[in-house]
């Protein structure tokens, strides 16, 4: 099986006291924050490692990120991936989920024949879960999301999907898209030898002119999705001291409860 994973680099939790917003581009400012894989993601190349491990293939990493994330992708090979495509331009800066699948789908059909496209069924940063189906809309490949169990056997593939109250079971065959679930299995730690052959596997990067890519079509000018206005709030407080016996100061804070609307 050839297997693509989608996955994205996201803000390390420990640094999120750093990003902030460009007031002017109205983007989050992630520059110099250091970044992980996104959680989920693990699940989905650990998920594609062991249908490689049972099945034979490749599996191969696909990113839209900035330059920078090129050793955040080596972790996916340190933990067992063949190859690694990082999608980066400027000109895909501030993408919405649109945009961003339209850059994925692209790089993947560069890439060349694909039987499964893995990713993580949502994003730590932004959570919209619409990546694993736009990417299978843009891909002309069937598409499930919240997968929690996934088997081949023979040439048909089983998959059970979680939902509000409870789960579905599904039988397919392949080309897929599908996002998994954090249910669906404990992705596999790094090891020495991993990282250290992690340096030597194909690392490739291709911008808007190998994709074939229009900047409208891409970043924030080709996203549906534009930010709004941007207000930020004021955290200031005001405090009132209160002086007396504490039979005294216990009136007066109900009176001041009351007068807000706390107490009737």
């Amino acid at each position: 099986m050839n297997i693509a994973v989608c996955i994205k680099p996201v803000p390390d939790p420990g640094h999120y006291h750093r990003i902030t917003i460009d007031p002017a581009t109205k983007l989050l400012e992630r520059k110099g924050i250091p970044t992980i894989i996104n959680p989920v993601d693990k699940n989905a190349v650990e998920a594609a490692l062991q249908l490689k491990e049972q099945l034979g293939g490749k599996v191969v990493l696909v990113s839209m990120a900035p330059p920078d994330a090129r050793e955040t992708l080596k972790e996916g090979l340190a933990m067992g991936a063949d190859e690694a495509y990082l999608l980066s331009d400027r000109a895909f800066a501030g993408a919405d989920t649109l945009a961003t699948a339209r850059v994925l789908a692209a790089g993947l059909k560069k890439i060349g024949e694909l039987d499964l496209i893995l990713t993580g069924s949502e994003s730590a940063d932004g959570g919209t879960n619409h990546i694993p189906s736009q990417v299978g809309e843009l891909m002309g490949f069937a598409h499930l999301n919240h997968v929690t169990e996934l088997s081949m056997e023979a040439s048909t593939i089983k998959i059970k999907t979680k939902i509000e109250n409870g789960y579905v079971e599904y039988q397919g065959r392949l080309p897929l898209a599908l996002g998994v679930a954090r249910e669906i299995n404990t992705p596999r730690y790094t090891t020495l030898m991993g990282v250290v052959m992690a340096q030597n596997k194909p690392f490739t990067t291709w911008g808007p002119g190998d994709l074939g890519l229009a900047p409208a079509n891409t970043g924030l000018a080709g996203s549906p999705t534009q930010p709004g206005d941007l207000h930020m709030p004021q955290h200031g407080r005001r405090a009132e001291l209160l002086e007396g016996a504490p039979e005294d100061m216990a009136g007066k804070i109900v009176a001041i409860l009351r007068n807000a609307g706390v107490l009737a």
